[in-house]
């Protein structure tokens, strides 16, 4: 649907087109301000990292960034940049006071990778070599050089994963232990045991606080809904798995976890899980050969098949850095699954933004939100276009060439 009237409504003051108070001024010929809603020949003005006016059937001005689309910054809900094992703090398997704040390097590479192909807001969680493995952050990809700068509060996001990967490095506690990786979990069994565990605990130490301990605190208020639970689980075993768990704590009176299911390759196998438990979820980049993390197989109509059955989905590309693992990428990977137009932007911009809870502030385009756009030399996500320019925060990142 095309929409001609002004959309910047809430600053009526802007409607006359005029300058003032304007330090960048982007014209598109279409300009995607959200799924569904194109503006033709549209004018975003922007000042002090704001957009305040989107103004259509307008002619570029003098100075301004000329396209021929232009659509949101994309949201990568699970970009995967900090990925060292001392980014997780591993002396127990279930940590859940601890964030990954504190590991992010803010100078790293990785950030101008993600911003100059269009991502520019993005979810880092702690890597996934605990059963829970702390709390996540949002973070803006390019803008101030302290990241305390760049940080944007949304609901908080607990990490953890079910698979093999948090029981990989244990090995069984027998004998004198060598070190603290001595221990249990060494089976996808056992993983499941921990988080079960660890959520009954927390929830008994309410009725009995003489059990409290530490981070148990963080764990009810998942329990309460109140922390959301973002898990990794490739194949279709761990996903019914996580989903049991979400249904044991309410069966059991301990509460109703907000599950997120991260890299959910095989989700579209058993979907009525995750259509009875109203779970989300992330999907990872698509692969050539069908076959993903944890011997999981992933098909092309993955996203189409979710979407089928009321199941939200957000595309990621973890942090790949392939030619063809750009988050824009895996939008018309998705589209050529069966997925519209509209649904994957939604899938990288307005689904994300509101998974991480800062939709007030990011994934669309109007007046009041973050300056965050993409610049396309013709229809965002096919194979014949290209970003030719990224701004970030109101800050030109990748200059239209």
């Amino acid at each position: 649907m095309i929409f001609t009237t002004l959309l910047a409504a809430a600053a009526p003051a802007l409607a006359s087109g005029g300058n003032t108070g304007v330090s960048l001024m982007v014209h598109a010929e279409y300009l995607h301000v959200g799924p569904g809603e194109i503006v033709r020949n549209a004018l975003v003005q922007v000042d002090e990292g704001q957009i305040v006016a989107v103004l259509p059937g307008r002619s570029a001005p003098d100075g301004a960034l000329s396209v021929h689309s232009a659509h949101a910054g994309m949201i990568d809900a699970s970009a995967r940049t900090t990925q060292a094992p001392s980014a997780v703090e591993q002396s127990k398997e279930i940590i859940t006071q601890l964030s990954v704040q504190d590991a992010i390097d803010p100078f790293d590479p990785a950030w101008d990778r993600l911003a100059r192909t269009g991502v520019t807001t993005a979810l880092i969680c702690p890597p996934d070599l605990n059963v829970i493995g702390g709390l996540s952050v949002v973070v803006k990809t390019a803008g101030a050089p302290r990241l305390e700068g760049r940080i944007l509060e949304g609901k908080p996001i607990l990490r953890g994963a079910i698979g093999d990967q948090p029981s990989g490095g244990n090995s069984p506690a027998f004998g004198r232990p060598r070190d603290y990786f001595a221990r249990r979990p060494t089976t996808r069994m056992g993983v499941e045991w921990e988080w079960r565990k660890a959520f009954f605990d927390a929830g008994q130490a309410e009725r009995f606080p003489e059990a409290d301990f530490e981070g148990a605190d963080v764990l009810r208020a998942c329990l309460k809904g109140d922390v959301r639970v973002m898990i990794q689980a490739w194949t279709t075993a761990d996903i019914r798995t996580a989903c049991y768990i979400d249904e044991e704590m309410q069966r059991e009176g301990y509460g109703d976890l907000d599950l997120v299911i991260d890299a959910g390759a095989e989700a579209w196998r058993e979907p009525a899980f995750l259509q009875r438990t109203g779970t989300p979820v992330v999907l990872p980049p698509f692969p050539t050969s069908g076959r993903s993390g944890e011997r999981s197989f992933m098909p092309w109509n993955t996203a189409r098949v979710l979407k089928d059955k009321g199941i939200e989905v957000a595309l990621s590309c973890h942090g790949e850095t392939g030619p063809n693992a750009r988050l824009g990428d895996q939008a018309g990977y998705a589209m050529r699954g069966g997925l519209t137009f509209d649904e994957a932007l939604a899938a990288v911009t307005t689904t994300p933004a509101a998974l991480l809870g800062v939709d007030q502030r990011v994934g669309k385009v109007a007046a009041g939100m973050d300056a965050d756009l993409v610049l396309w030399n013709g229809t965002p996500f096919a194979a014949t276009s290209a970003i030719v320019g990224v701004v970030a925060g109101g800050e030109v990142v990748l200059q239209p060439r």
